[in-house]
């Protein structure tokens, strides 16, 4: 593949760069608005005007307009792997699946896209019961609850529609039985840990997921990238890719 990696110069931007060089994929463009230009790198996506086969982003949700639009005109299949989009950012985002293949997960994990399965799941055969999850990041994460947290949990809303979320619970009365709980913990550097506990009073089940090395998000992004650049436009997400590969 050939690929433009918007958000070159982060954290999660550096490792996907590594691994798809390592991996034997060609770099158009690295993009990163602290970039000093040249040799390939530049400080804004309008800036390289070659060709790519797909745009993955690990910027910022506040870079959603100028991104979509940018794919949109140079038809660029277009990965957001960023978190923390508002209301007006997503629908800019569906807007642009009308016209490309866009692919948008808060995780690119497969082991969590698996979890999300077996948690919707859960949740629907083991009722009544209660659910609380707790996440935990690194102390510089900026949003909260994680978009992961919210993607697990609003999969299992899914299974149990009449399900209300109750994020950080911070006042005194019992528990209500339709509540989902959301729990947020920041510390240290820790990478990204989601662990969801169902439990009826006579047993409980917890599924968890530990995240070991950032490295594991960008083996995902690329796995997914290889996916989306054969599919007609349209909007998908892990369920779509992990459906291809059953």
């Amino acid at each position: 593949m050939k690929l433009i990696i918007n958000g070159a110069g982060g954290k999660m931007g550096q490792i996907i760069s590594d691994m798809a060089i390592k991996s034997g994929e060609n770099i158009a463009a690295l993009i990163d608005v602290m970039f000093e230009t040249g040799g390939g790198k530049y400080n804004k996506l309008d800036d390289f005007t070659g060709s790519a086969d797909c745009v993955i982003d690990f910027s910022n949700h506040k870079a959603a307009e100028s991104l979509v639009k940018y794919c949109v005109k140079k038809n660029f299949p277009v990965l957001i792997a960023s978190t923390g989009h508002d209301e007006s950012e997503i629908n800019l985002i569906h807007e642009a699946a009308q016209k490309i293949p866009v692919f948008m997960s808060p995780n690119m994990s497969i082991g969590v896209a698996l979890v999300a399965d077996l948690a919707e799941r859960v949740a629907k055969i083991f009722t009544p019961c209660d659910i609380e999850l707790i996440e935990s990041h690194h102390n510089q994460k900026l949003d909260v609850p994680s978009g992961t947290a919210l993607m697990l949990a609003k999969r299992i809303q899914e299974s149990k529609p009449e399900s209300a979320f109750n994020i950080g619970r911070h006042e005194n009365g019992k528990r209500t039985q339709n509540e989902i709980g959301i729990h947020s913990l920041r510390y240290g550097s820790e990478v990204g840990t989601h662990e969801i506990i169902f439990s009826n009073g006579l047993e409980t089940i917890t599924i968890k997921h530990d995240a070991k090395n950032r490295a594991l998000f960008a083996n995902g992004a690329l796995s997914a990238a290889k996916w989306l650049i054969k599919q007609p436009a349209g909007f998908y997400d892990m369920r779509n890719f992990l459906a291809s590969e059953a």
